[in-house]
């Protein structure tokens, strides 16, 4: 009878104890959401639950151990082989849950200040990655421990493994393609680019794949895998001005640094007063080739953005067109003088 007292007192005593742990877990957990820093709750989800459940059990070993007659027939409850797999299911708790939060705190955060949407479909990944490896570990250590052969479960991991690898390779491919994207930040989303010949606005960049609406208005979808082993041209950075050239032709015999002069005013007064012209841009004019039919300059300049280059073309062309016109210089037309000789 004093035997079972005990083992009761013990049992109380854990029960006890477990309330007195859980209140300080958590009185814990509310400084620590007051608390900038994440790695507090981090730990304290780890560890909270898992010393109640282990001060919990220990107090019931104990009390069954040292003060109760167990029947022979269950003498094998209290095996240490049995309270050691205990022990690794609880620790194995621990670092699941550690290393999931790590992964889901610290990465979510990294997640959310991206413009992607790739790796948050790798935090996904990895959340479930390290909450089940983990366990699997756990269970084949559990196993080996209680002396059950676990070459058969190794072997078909490894080869259910390798058949995935295998099945999934242009998957993996294109999902580690997204991941070096996410990384390496080529583009973001409404940037301008050239990819594989393709020439659009990227519209979506997923797990998968990435989608660029060209400039025709047709919708591409490119493998991430291509694009991480491809020359992408990226118009919007680091900014969205781009140059442009304009080429212009004049008869011979025209006055040529009345012509350069022309052309650098006309640059000029487009960058301060032309709203496709990046405003203060220093216009450059050269005199390219003597033609067949007449003498080419050409005007250089930037336009404010990517998508403007037609709009300033057409712009510096329609003043240039003005400008000649009033200035008397002709514009060559290709033409061919034939001479015919009598016999």
């Amino acid at each position: 009878m004093g035997n079972i007292v005990y083992a009761a007192a013990i049992i109380l005593a854990g029960i006890l104890c477990a309330f007195i742990a859980h209140a300080i877990y958590r009185r814990l957990q509310r400084q620590a959401n007051l608390s900038e820093s994440k790695l507090d709750d981090i730990l304290l989800l780890a560890f909270g639950r898992p010393v109640i459940i282990l001060i919990l059990f220990f107090s019931v070993y104990i009390a069954v151990n040292y003060f109760v007659d167990i029947p022979a027939e269950y003498a094998w409850i209290l095996s240490s082989r049995y309270v050691i797999s205990l022990y690794i299911l609880i620790a194995a708790w621990v670092v699941s849950t550690f290393s999931y939060n790590i992964v889901h705190i610290y990465g979510r955060s990294f997640a959310q200040r991206s413009d992607t949407d790739v790796d948050d479909q790798i935090i996904e990944l990895l959340e479930i990655a390290t909450k089940y490896i983990v366990w699997f570990i756990a269970i084949l250590i559990i196993l080996s421990y209680l002396e059950f052969d676990i070459t058969p479960l190794v072997a078909g991991a490894g080869i259910l493994g390798l058949a995935f690898a295998l099945a999934a390779q242009d998957i993996l491919s294109n999902f580690f393609g997204g991941a070096m994207i996410t990384v390496d930040k080529p583009f973001k989303l409404g940037d301008r680019v050239k990819v594989e010949g393709y020439v659009g606005d990227i519209v979506e960049i997923g797990p998968r794949s990435t989608r660029m609406l060209t400039l025709e208005n047709m919708l591409v979808t490119i493998p991430n895998s291509k694009i991480a082993s491809n020359i992408v041209v990226n118009y919007s950075a680091p900014e969205p001005k781009e140059k442009i050239r304009v080429s212009v032709s004049v008869a011979y015999g025209s006055d040529l640094a009345k012509v350069r002069e022309i052309l650098l005013d006309i640059g000029a007064q487009a960058a301060g007063g032309s709203e496709y012209i990046l405003p203060g841009a220093q216009p450059e004019v050269f005199l390219r080739e003597f033609g067949d039919s007449g003498i080419s300059f050409i005007l250089v300049t930037w336009a404010k953005a990517y998508n403007l280059t037609l709009e300033a073309q057409d712009y510096l062309n329609m003043r240039i067109s003005e400008r000649f016109a009033r200035e008397g210089i002709e514009i060559p037309f290709p033409q061919m003088d034939v001479h015919l000789k009598k016999q």
